[in-house]
């Protein structure tokens, strides 16, 4: 059974409904977050592997796995910033776009409106009224053409937000490899396989929560990709083992 409750789970009360649809559309930074926790799992686990089955010191991988955890995870954040921040350029360029097409061919755009709600099953008096009230909002002519011509997310996240979720996920998740070789445990490796595949399995079962998959189910696909990605990494590292 999934964590998310089913779609008939909330109210339909007036006021419960304005509410609900007040926060529709709301960035979230879940895919951030997921994506920051599960690379810095598998990056920093992937050199912990690699080193161990080269058959290093363990000062080695905590040098090489904090370093990777800072610099990856900021890498990570960084690029998510730019990217983000690419995405909302873009669309203030598209809106100044329609916005300068509305005023040089105002039927032309009118046509997309058309268009656009035909698609959506509207016809006869229904459309042409839908058409003309709309096209009387600029605002809500250019938001629809963002949406529904160029498929754009008319809220977009952050961008320093975005990068921030990513770095503290990355890190969060990336230092709990390296938490058997820092506080001296013994067995290192193997209590770091157990700590860093458990990371994996709540990584993805705390995932479910936004999706139709069971918590068990998304918990053991995350952990799979984790496990084939440390298993990579300690066979190319095993390769190089008395070098």
């Amino acid at each position: 059974m999934s964590w998310m409750a089913a779609p008939e789970d909330h109210g339909h009360s007036p006021d419960e409904v304005a509410k609900r649809l007040a926060g529709a559309g709301r960035s979230t930074h879940l895919r951030d977050f997921v994506y920051g926790a599960i690379d810095g799992a598998v990056t920093t686990f992937a050199i912990v592997a690699g080193v161990q089955g080269a058959g290093l010191p363990h000062g080695i991988i905590l040098a090489l796995g904090t370093a990777n955890v800072l610099a990856d995870g900021f890498s990570m954040a960084a690029s998510n910033y730019s990217g983000t921040k690419a995405e909302r350029d873009d669309m203030t360029r598209l809106r100044a776009m329609e916005e300068r097409q509305i005023d040089l061919n105002p039927e032309g755009e009118r046509e997309e409106i058309r268009q656009i709600l035909h698609a959506k099953e509207l016809d006869g008096a229904v459309l042409d009224e839908a058409v003309g009230a709309i096209s009387g909002n600029k605002t809500a002519w250019v938001e629809l053409m963002l949406s529904d011509e160029y498929g754009l997310n008319l809220r977009p996240p952050a961008p320093i937000r975005s990068a921030l979720a990513t770095f503290v996920a990355f890190l969060a998740a990336g230092l709990i490899p390296l938490l058997p070789y820092a506080l001296g445990l013994e067995p290192a490796f193997r209590l770091s396989i157990a700590a860093t595949g458990a990371v994996f399995f709540m990584i993805g079962a705390l995932k479910s929560r936004w999706s139709l998959s069971a918590w068990w189910r998304s918990g053991l696909e995350t952990f799979a990709i984790g496990a084939v990605a440390a298993a990579i990494a300690y066979m190319v590292g095993s390769l190089f083992r008395g070098a």
